[in-house]
């Protein structure tokens, strides 16, 4: 959505909330200047040792509840060349998780292991009793799940009736049954004591492969390989970050970590073929990137093979060993999602037109909650544009689509706004109208959902009346919070480079942002929806390049602006080996015309 669009944010400036200590400075941490002291005061970061993103930081796998019973049962597996099928989702997640279980296992002395991505189209999520059907046609011995399997109680019991071991390693929340596996490993499962409940798929898989690995050390495993040690399993982080960005989970400092470690891997040429093929077809420098890339740019690409077809492509690009290979699938991978962008438009169009409906319909002002859906909406596709309804106007949006073979069930996709659970709001409308909803998981901020279609628009009262109760004093302000403003001495390449690369910026600890109020010197648009600038700090002669995407709508003629408050990240913008300094304006509020005292 543009900058400008919705409703008016209010723009709000971090507070520090602690005093840094530099007293004892830690092996990778940088040097603070007072700019980056102010960033990491806002993000309450006490200590230099907080930004030491070295490996031996890491919380020790054992700490994971579980973990002593899955290392068991993995160990007996390699030791008798047992029959090893991974089970994933089909989202980036899945598919980088699938990719490390795959790769690690094989690392880790693995005769015989495959995977499984479930098609959302005809098994729907996770370890369901369709895909276990499908998963004993390949006669496996043990199933290990990845970002998947701590609901998957049914599927789960197939197996095990089946003669099947299974390993489940997930981070979704439990329900009230924990499925009857061998093993469960799940930072968010009742009884875990494990302090990051931050991991993602990927970063659960990642630790049950460190923790396999320093059991089978002990036990000698490795003797007469060459490395008493066993694999290098950092060789895996380029994969573990692209998954853990991927999946917007916070990034706690575990999880910088993973994600620093990864970023330093792919920046220094050191990673997966899939990865640089990407990295390329996205049009990305690949030493120069960052999690925003992954998040913007490589996650999509991935993504966009689960949303329209299979997840499959999507894990045999990750998995690749030759660049040409490799090449060949980002390339297939870029072309979906050129396809997805397009459905994607389409559908959103729509959707702001069923919000107007919905508007002129409602009779309470005060009524919250969208509730969305059109026969022709694509399934893959309504998580994306349930994410943008949601971000234009801060509310809560759940868009549903059919079934693609059954047209009386509806699939949604649900996302949340701050202060609302999400998931447990689901569960509230589960246990009050039994039968409603068929089936649902998720986290507080997304969640998915199945309900018969005659019952939409009595789930559409329910979870409106819902939100409106829950927010009773009205919704949540919208804001944009920011670091405040940067003095023109400190707007160079210079500062640009040191905040981008002082730590992996993301959710729960997100990348700087400054504001201020510019003189437009100069305007045009580009690309019809673009709007590029020239800006001058009130006060100042310097100007700059800024860019604020996406700020018009289709068709949309611009103002002529004079004064602008602006909130952008500052980057350096490289093109063709020549770099410049740019604003990448996120939000924009015109201001009135106002008489610059520098002329």
């Amino acid at each position: 959505m543009p900058p400008s669009s919705g409703q008016v944010r209010r723009i709000v400036r971090r507070q520090p909330l602690c005093r840094l200590d530099e007293s004892a400075e830690g092996d990778g941490a940088p040097g603070l200047d007072p700019l980056l002291r102010r960033i990491f005061e806002n993000r309450n970061v006490r200590t230099l040792d907080e930004l030491d993103y070295s490996l031996k930081r890491l919380l020790p796998p054992q700490r994971l509840l579980g973990m002593e019973a899955a290392t068991t049962i993995l160990q007996e597996a390699l030791a008798d060349g047992r029959k090893i099928l991974v089970i994933g989702d089909y989202d980036a997640d899945g598919a980088t998780a699938s990719a490390v279980a795959v790769l690690g296992l094989r690392a880790l002395g693995a005769k015989e292991v495959d995977y499984l991505i479930p098609n959302r189209f005809k098994h729907g999520y996770g370890l369901s009793l369709a895909i276990a059907e499908v998963a004993l046609e390949r006669s496996p011995h043990l199933v290990i799940t990845v970002d998947n399997g701590i609901s998957s109680i049914d599927g789960i019991a197939m197996l095990r009736a089946a003669g099947v071991s299974v390993i489940v390693t997930d981070h979704h929340l439990a329900g009230d049954e924990l499925p009857a596996a061998d093993a469960i490993v799940n930072p968010n499962q009742p009884g875990c004591d494990f302090p990051s409940k931050c991991l993602a798929g990927v970063g659960v898989m990642f630790y049950l492969l460190l923790a396999t690995r320093a059991r089978l050390r002990e036990s000698g495993w490795f003797a007469g390989t060459g490395s008493a040690d066993g694999p290098n399993l950092a060789e895996l982080l380029d994969v573990v970050a692209l998954g853990t960005v991927a999946d917007m989970v916070p990034l706690d400092f575990n999880n910088r970590i993973l994600v620093a470690q990864g970023l330093a891997r792919i920046r220094a040429g050191r990673c997966r073929p899939g990865i640089k093929a990407l990295i390329k077809v996205a049009g990305r420098i690949r030493r120069r990137i960052d999690a925003d890339d992954f998040g913007f740019a490589i996650a999509p690409r991935i993504n966009a093979a689960g949303r329209l077809e299979n997840m499959s492509a999507g894990v045999e690009c990750l998995l690749a060993d030759d660049a040409d290979d490799a090449m060949q699938h980002a390339i297939s991978l870029n072309s979906k999602n050129r396809e997805r962008h397009q459905i994607q438009q389409e559908m959103q169009l729509r959707a702001l037109e069923i919000v107007e409906e919905i508007a002129g319909n409602r009779g309470e002002p005060g009524e919250l909650g969208l509730c969305l859906f059109d026969s022709q909406w694509h399934k893959g596709v309504i998580g994306l544009v349930a994410s943008r309804i949601k971000e234009k106007f801060n509310q809560p949006v759940v868009a549903f689509a059919p079934e693609r073979d059954n047209s009386e069930k509806l699939s949604g996709s649900a996302r949340s706004v701050a202060g609302l659970h999400i998931r447990d709001l689901l569960e509230t409308i589960s246990r009050s109208h039994p039968g409603l909803i068929e089936k649902f998981g998720g986290h507080a901020m997304a969640a998915g959902l199945t309900i018969p279609a005659a019952q939409l628009e009595v789930f559409s009262s329910e979870f409106s009346a819902l939100v409106g109760a829950h927010f009773a004093d009205g919704a949540p302000a919208l804001e944009i919070h920011t670091d405040g403003e940067l003095t023109p001495a400190e707007m160079t390449k210079k500062t640009a480079e040191r905040v981008r690369t002082a730590s992996p910026w993301g959710q729960s600890f997100p990348a700087p942002l400054f504001d201020g109020e510019f003189r437009v010197v100069a305007q045009k648009v580009v690309g019809q929806h673009h709007l590029k600038m020239r800006l001058a700090p009130i006060g100042s002669l310097e100007c700059l390049n800024a860019i604020a995407f996406g700020w018009l709508e289709t068709g949309q003629r611009p103002p002529r602006l004079n004064t602008v408050r602006v909130v952008y990240q500052l980057r350096v913008n490289e093109y063709y080996g020549k770099k410049s300094l740019e604003m990448l304006v996120k939000y924009m509020q015109p201001q009135r015309t106002q008489v610059d005292p520098a002329f």
